[in-house]
């Protein structure tokens, strides 16, 4: 009797998802060709056609999973903290342990919209995330008592893409926590300031 224990073999969807994630993001939805992934992953032409129908299709699964698990990380980070504040604050902490991952390498949404066109796959897919971010941070804004709190979400986005472009471009690892107490200083100035 063996006592190893095999692991699972992913399916061909899965391969081709991580072999997409990867090389997408380390080269580019426009670079990265369909017979690099189809190789990467391991599988033939036809099951990339059978389960996506095409690469457009493989692109936007690539940047959906990708808004899923940010979804995830931040909702998470938010949900274990009480304080509307900390609350409020917690996507910089999120982002924080993004920049300090070894394969970070900036925003993958936003080098997918550097190489699309201005509508498309890669645009729905882009706004459908920066519309849930804003959203959020404006809800957690309104439930922390900011008087303008579209306003402080805006400002809150602002100084998240910046840190993110900070890191990936002159590889600061601590922007997110430069990024953060900035958006301290506007938090509290916003959660003080009068409704007008």
């Amino acid at each position: 009797m063996s006592t190893t224990t095999s692991t699972p073999r992913l399916s061909a969807r899965e391969r081709l998802l991580a072999a997409a994630d990867e090389l997408f993001y380390a080269e580019g939805v426009h670079s990265v060709g369909i017979d690099r992934i189809i190789e990467h992953a391991g599988v033939a032409k036809a099951s990339l056609y059978n389960t996506f129908g095409s690469k457009d299709e493989l692109v936007r699964a690539y940047l959906s999973a990708r808004h899923d698990l940010r979804r995830e990380r931040i909702t998470a980070a938010v949900s274990a903290r009480e304080a509307p504040r900390e609350r409020l604050l917690a996507i910089f902490d999120v982002l924080e342990a993004a920049i300090a991952a070894p394969t970070f390498r900036g925003c993958a949404f936003a080098k997918a919209s550097a190489e699309a066109d201005h509508a498309g796959t890669v645009r729905e897919v882009t706004d459908a995330q920066r519309g849930w971010v804003r959203a959020l941070l404006t809800d957690l804004a309104r439930d922390a008592g900011a008087a303008s709190p579209d306003v402080l979400a805006q400002q809150l986005v602002m100084l998240y893409d910046g840190a993110t472009t900070s890191a990936q471009l002159d590889g600061d690892k601590h922007a997110a926590v430069v990024a953060r107490q900035v958006a301290e200083t506007l938090v509290d100035a916003a959660l003080t300031s009068p409704a007008g």
